[in-house]
């Protein structure tokens, strides 16, 4: 048996999320085309007869400017402590740029075997433009194996597992075969309302968006969630809102839809919006959006 922990590593956008949802086999991790989307450190595993594989999909590696997008560095950095291996993932219609180098410097400083994931090669007409690209980066760094890919349609990434299997140790399997996720199923709930937001709205809306879960009742047939969408001015809480609460209507319709087919069980999900000035600067706000912090307060540990 192999096994071990693997961090995903990247630019934001250059499509980590989808990537480890196509790894898993299932949707863990919200997914759009909004730098930033991830804001915290996703587990998803996967299990085959012969290996287990305990993916980390790390927020984008930015410049932080806020609160909030500085604790989501922190995330990042903390995903490069005492890993198996590294996936770095690139966007191949992206040109090389200083978000790239920023991504190596951290991936050096690491001192971990690293792969390199070219990823979004079904919109390449021409593949032989990976071969520049792949020649500028082993200028700045060896990597392991350089793997061309495609998160979106599953193309090499069979290949993708394959590396990574004969990579890792032997060891033991940390989880059970049908483990996916160490996420519960209330903050997943909260992710697929803040997705359905960040497709339905434009601009700085989605990075200024949050949502809490504020009642979670779960029984085998139905599960009721009441959950608050916050942003920072009245104006974004108008846009959330649309004409005649429209479009609010139809983040819900949506984010219903998804759960329902994501945990096998009809949902009734009640949604309302708040304002919170500039919520991304407060530290407390932001270390409560945490769901391990929530788990922690209810529990009482």
């Amino acid at each position: 048996m192999k096994s071990g922990f693997v961090s995903i590593l990247g630019r934001p956008n250059a499509g980590k999320s989808t990537l480890l949802n196509r790894l898993v086999g299932a949707k863990i991790a919200i997914v759009a085309e909004k730098p930033q989307t991830t804001r915290e450190t996703i587990q998803g595993v996967l299990t085959r007869p012969d290996a287990q594989i305990v993916f980390l999909d790390s927020p984008g590696i930015h410049e932080p400017r806020n609160t909030l997008s500085r604790r989501m560095m922190r995330e990042v950095r903390a995903a490069l402590e005492a890993r198996d291996l590294l996936l770095l993932v690139v966007d191949v219609t992206v040109a090389f740029g200083a978000g790239d180098e920023q991504a190596l410097d951290l991936i050096r400083s690491a001192g971990t075997p690293a792969l390199l994931a070219l990823n979004k090669i079904d919109r390449l007409a021409d593949k032989s433009l990976l071969l520049p690209l792949i020649e500028r980066y082993k200028q700045s760094f060896t990597f392991e194996e350089y793997l061309p890919l495609s998160a979106l349609t599953g193309e090499g990434v069979p290949e993708l597992v394959d590396a990574l299997v004969a990579r890792l140790p032997e060891g033991p399997q940390y989880f059970p075969p049908d483990h996916l996720t160490d996420q519960p199923v209330r903050h997943l709930a909260a992710e697929l309302v803040r997705e359905k937001v960040i497709w339905h709205t434009r601009q700085e809306v989605p990075y200024a968006t949050a949502v809490v879960v504020e009642d979670f009742q779960e029984s085998e047939k139905l599960l009721r969630i009441a959950a608050t969408i916050y942003v920072e001015r009245e104006g974004q809480k108008g846009i959330i809102i649309g004409s005649k609460g429209e479009r609010l209507k139809h983040i819900g319709t949506e984010a219903r839809q998804e759960m329902e087919m994501l945990f096998g069980r009809k949902v009734f999900l009640e949604l309302h919006v708040k304002v919170r000035r500039d919520w991304r600067e407060s530290e407390s706000f932001v270390e409560a959006l945490d769901w391990r912090r929530q788990l922690e307060s209810r529990t009482g540990k």
